[in-house]
């Protein structure tokens, strides 16, 4: 293919290439479709791609994302900053705010722990939410971590160095399928886990 288009279409459809889920024709046609659009319409694209790597970052409180010091979530004053739900993504915030159903405010770990991936409980923002529980405000902990090996042993990781504080700790409802994601969850499934969250032993 090299030969065939200019060097900087070809490197468009490199670029493209490297996103997720997107293969060389998809690549291709999408470089062709930002070739045709006009002037301003791919300008804004760039430009939004660049905000994304250039403003967003993550809050100082719950490690959500964020492009202020603070998210919007952690700056809302009808939340209940009581009840704080433990998720393993930004992802996650999502699908669960999808919902309605969430009064509280989050804590965003980064992932899950996973010694074969080399992921330790250092790589995360737990030593964040231990000092943020230390602080005596929250009252309930919600673990929203994904219902599968690796998020229920972040869960019981997480617990075990809560267990002392007196705070509530308790786990999303297991309507959710085990070995599933929050992410691809449906609404009602989050919903009826939201209501139905259990205290964890």
């Amino acid at each position: 293919m090299g030969g065939v288009y200019t060097e900087s279409l070809n490197k468009l459809i490199e670029e493209l290439g490297k996103l997720p889920g997107v293969g060389p024709k998809t690549a291709e046609r999408l470089s062709f479709y930002i070739l045709k659009a006009e002037r301003a319409e791919a300008i804004k694209l760039a430009e939004a791609i660049g905000d994304v790597k250039n403003k967003i970052k993550h809050c100082e409180v719950c490690y959500n994302l964020a492009e202020s010091k603070i998210c919007q979530i952690c700056s809302d004053t009808r939340r209940d900053k009581n009840l704080v739900c433990v998720v393993e993504q930004p992802k996650d915030v999502i699908a669960l705010e999808k919902t309605g159903a969430c009064k509280w405010v989050y804590h965003v770990l980064g992932g899950h722990i996973a010694p074969l991936e080399g992921i330790e409980p250092s790589d995360l923002t737990i030593d964040k939410l231990v000092e943020r529980v230390g602080g005596g405000d929250v009252k309930e902990v919600i673990m929203a971590t994904n219902p599968n090996m690796a998020g229920d042993g972040t869960a019981l990781y997480i617990s075990s160095l809560l267990k002392n504080t007196g705070v509530k700790i308790t786990r999303l409802a297991r309507g959710l399928p085990t070995g599933s994601t929050i992410e691809y969850a449906s609404g009602k499934m989050l919903t009826d886990a939201i209501t139905g969250r259990q205290e964890l032993e």
